[in-house]
């Protein structure tokens, strides 16, 4: 999907993302494949991959990876942290094209919310059902709705942090969620700190809210058999203060 709203973050994104253990999530990962795979895939999709963190982080696990995103400048940061032996292919979620199948496609951080209509959704999930081997696994995040209601709402926040070189980055974030459309608007203000003083940079973002019982329906309309909503990276049940959904299903052929 193009993502117009990441130009003036694609830049500082890991940065201001720091806190995520990407080797926890990737073991995560490893447990789905190993509950539910005869054996682990060798070519995996990272789907909606940006910066590339965890297309990188499964490559150096051992599984050739390809990486698609809509975003050229999130694609930039992920090529200038070196590719490694990693296709990235500059593509829409809803739309994209391979070259043969995947024995498993992964969609991290809350991608798929970034898709704003059921038809949205529904084509990316058929393209993703095209692409995968039989029996496939796609494994994927969303964010819940005690997350857009609690957490996000209309509430603001501030993230801060400290570049390489001792630069502060500043990240002011204005949330707007609208229960009876489902969208979130994230209105975000970065300010960089230069030897001139800081510079500021602004983009809005939005997000969808979708309830689970609309996912499982739309996966299972796009060939999909769902095994799994968990609430954590230990495969546990969510609970109604989840913040995140981890799902997995199986592309039934």
């Amino acid at each position: 999907m193009g993502c117009e709203g990441y130009r003036a973050i694609s830049h500082v994104y890991d940065l201001l993302n720091a806190e995520l253990d990407y080797e926890a999530w990737a073991s995560y990962i490893e447990r789905v494949f190993d509950r539910f795979l005869p054996q682990r895939p060798s070519l995996v999709l990272d789907l909606g991959c940006g910066t590339g963190r965890m297309t990188r982080t499964l490559s150096a696990r051992g599984y050739d990876m390809i990486g698609v995103d809509g975003s050229e400048d999130m694609l930039s940061e992920a090529y200038a942290k070196g590719a490694g032996g990693i296709l990235y292919l500059l593509q829409d979620m809803r739309s994209f094209e391979l070259y043969g199948t995947v024995g498993a496609v992964v969609s991290c951080l809350d991608s798929i919310n970034y898709l704003l209509t059921e038809q949205d959704v529904t084509a990316c999930l058929r393209c993703v059902h095209t692409y995968l081997d039989p029996d496939g696994l796609f494994i994927f995040d969303v964010n819940t709705p005690h997350k857009f209601e609690r957490v996000y709402g209309d509430n603001a926040y501030i993230l801060e942090s400290e570049t390489d070189d001792g630069g502060l980055v500043y990240c002011g974030w204005q949330n707007e969620y609208d229960k009876a459309s489902g969208l979130c608007r994230f209105y975000l203000s970065l300010f960089e700190e230069t030897e001139h003083g800081y510079v500021r940079s602004d983009e809005e973002q939005t997000e969808r809210c979708y309830q689970r019982a609309a996912l499982e329906r739309m996966l299972t309309a796009c060939g999909f058999e769902v095994l799994g909503f968990y609430g954590d990276y230990d495969l546990a049940e969510p609970t109604d203060t989840a913040e995140r959904w981890y799902i997995v299903a199986r592309a039934k052929k």
